[in-house]
């Protein structure tokens, strides 16, 4: 993959897909399950497995954990926490995976991700093509799930 030939205009917030769309409650990739002090968290319409959210920074745009202050970066792994513990109650699975990368959307959202001893990783990474769209009906049931436990 080669970075993208506005990746500097990106970076500085230009045309920014998570802050230009605000805070709905329903966006093309998933439906939010949490609205915390500092982050969002959007259950994912495309999964390979049961439990997969990201949870994504709000407020100014920032790409890299380290340019929050103290507080922000506390705030904002408090809520990666809480949202995880919240899938890992409500799925059951073997492991909890954590990405924070931002090499295609370069904005602050880290990928949480529950791991099955049968899931498409066999232990490893999840494969790095397109997810399959969930079942419509399962995957909100499972999104009100995940909500209520938040």
């Amino acid at each position: 993959m080669a970075w993208a030939g506005n990746w500097a205009a990106r970076v500085a917030g230009d045309d920014c897909r998570w802050c230009a769309h605000g805070r709905p409650d329903e966006i093309e990739f998933g439906l939010r399950v949490f609205s915390g002090q500092v982050t969002d968290a959007y259950f994912a319409r495309r999964a390979f497995v049961r439990g997969y959210a990201i949870v994504v920074w709000r407020g100014r745009h920032i790409v890299e954990p380290m340019d929050l202050t103290v507080g922000e970066a506390d705030q904002y792994h408090r809520e990666v926490i809480l949202v995880a513990r919240a899938i890992r109650d409500c799925f059951r699975p073997v492991k909890m995976n954590y990405l924070t990368m931002g090499n295609w959307e370069p904005h602050l959202h880290t990928h949480v991700t529950a791991r099955y001893p049968d899931d498409a990783g066999d232990g490893g990474p999840l494969p790095a093509t397109t997810p399959p769209l969930l079942d419509e009906s399962r995957w909100r049931a499972d999104a009100a799930a995940v909500r209520a436990l938040l």
